[in-house]
């Protein structure tokens, strides 16, 4: 858990269900993809808090009310022969932003990097959204240009696994 004078970061208990679809949701609807987002609170308690979860969520606390989230999972890199980190979501309330939390959110997830020896901190950030990635430049981020993300869903996803 990562605590400052008006900052705590912990991990997401089961009861944040809600709050992590909300975030989500607020998420979705900055990056212009409210049609995209289907996740329900239900999901996200299955999902983070069912008996064997593969994906996991730090809660990002201002003064005591939640204020952002930061939503991840292990990967694995077959070149460095270790796993790393994806973080799928990283979210701040706008009202919050400035105050050095989303910094603080992936700091947290760095030093978890670190004290596990994972070889890789990843995440994607939209091509339209410069103050997302400026940010990420400023934490060191490189930006991957070279690669083309692929997604393969629905009907074609059923295709290929029929």
């Amino acid at each position: 858990m990562t605590v400052s004078a008006s900052l705590v970061i912990r991990p997401a208990r089961a009861g944040d269900a809600t709050l992590i679809a909300d975030f989500i949701i607020a998420l979705a609807e900055y990056e212009k993809l409210t049609h995209e987002a289907r996740a329900t609170p239900a999901d996200i308690a299955r999902d983070l808090f069912g008996p064997d979860p593969k994906v996991f969520c730090e809660i990002a606390e201002w003064a005591g009310q939640p204020v952002g989230f930061a939503l991840w999972f292990y990967t694995y890199s077959t070149f460095q022969g270790r796993h790393g980190i994806w973080l799928e979501d990283l979210y701040v309330d706008p009202a919050q932003r400035g105050k050095g939390i989303g910094k603080a959110l992936l700091r947290h997830l760095a030093k978890r990097c670190a004290r596990e020896g994972l070889g890789r901190f990843e995440w994607w950030v939209l091509d339209w959204n410069e103050p997302s990635i400026d940010f990420y430049k400023a934490q060191g981020g490189i930006m991957q240009d070279e690669w083309t993300k692929v997604r393969l869903q629905g009907e074609a996803l059923a295709r290929l696994g029929a």
